[in-house]
């Protein structure tokens, strides 16, 4: 058979139920590619979407397709065990490090988060040594990874196997800030470049900074620390946050909410805020304040 593979969100990140995809249709023989709606001719195509703002892929391919992912508001379907559990294409996006899971779910109920309503409570997924196929980087993909003992013996053996890890999507401060020994076991690991948390609202404050303390304590620096802001509607409240981690040194990245549900767009005011924030040398030598005059 002949494999076409659409990442609708673009190739910016690599599309992990993609490079699955690719190794298990490989794996039988098939040839497998990224779809050309021009010159491929294809038995099945596969689009998969990430994110429900990316614009929809309109090609048409004369073939069975199947459309699938978050970005389509669908929930429901999942690769088959056999294809979920192998690991992944790699040279698909020519990638260097793993990419994976250890956890799925999520045992706190965000109101802007898909997660609980997707994948339900925190359960373990995968042995890091399932899609690591021998490297020594990976980058993984975990909601909530510390609400799991899976999960916490998992960074326990990546600790033991010294590989450097990034934890995208974020770690929970709070789990950090209540319990001293995870913050140990954190220090510990070989980051790939930054130790993530989030710090959405005020809410969180105290926790933030146990988290902040406790890790320096035990000997991570302040600049390895990254924080993603949420900004909500109010962009004052998200200001303060981004003004406190710049303070205590550490990294923070905001992000303005999306109401995935509604369609809800990010303000101008959320946007030139995150823009402000992200691109560090204006962050850095620039104060809001004034960059907001400048751009109003």
């Amino acid at each position: 058979m002949r494999i076409g593979l659409v990442d609708v969100d673009g190739h910016n990140f690599p599309n992990i139920a993609l490079m699955k995809l690719s190794a298990w249709h490989k794996r039988r023989g098939d040839t497998v590619e990224f779809a050309d709606p021009v010159a491929g001719r294809y038995d099945k195509v596969y689009m998969s979407k990430v994110f429900t703002f990316s614009r929809d892929c309109t090609d048409r391919y004369d073939c069975e397709v199947v459309r699938a992912g978050t970005g389509y508001r669908d929930y429901a379907t999942i690769l088959p065990e056999e294809i979920e559990h192998i690991c992944p294409d790699y040279s698909l996006y020519g990638v260097k490090e793993a990419y994976g899971f250890l956890t799925r779910g999520c045992v706190n109920r965000c109101s802007w988060c898909v997660v609980p309503h997707k994948e339900g409570e925190v359960r373990a997924h995968a042995d890091i040594e399932e899609f690591l196929d021998g490297r020594k980087r990976a980058v993984l993909l975990d909601n909530n990874v510390l609400a799991s003992e899976w999960g916490l013996m998992q960074i326990e053996k990546i600790v033991r196997m010294g590989i450097r890890v990034d934890f995208n999507q974020g770690l929970d401060a709070r789990r950090i800030a209540r319990t001293p020994e995870i913050a140990a076991l954190l220090a510990r690991v070989r980051w790939i470049r930054f130790l993530r948390m989030a710090y959405d609202s005020r809410a969180m404050q105290d926790d933030v900074h146990k988290a902040i303390e406790l890790l320096r304590k035990h000997g991570v620096p302040a600049r390895k620390l990254f924080f993603y802001v949420l900004i909500r509607d109010d962009s004052e409240d998200a200001l303060g946050r981004i003004r406190e981690l710049k303070a205590l040194g550490c990294q923070p990245f905001a992000q303005p909410y999306r109401d995935f549900e509604h369609e809800g767009k990010p303000s101008r005011e959320q946007w030139r805020l995150a823009y402000w924030c992200n691109r560090k040398p204006l962050f850095y030598s620039v104060d809001y304040e004034e960059y907001r005059k400048k751009r109003t």
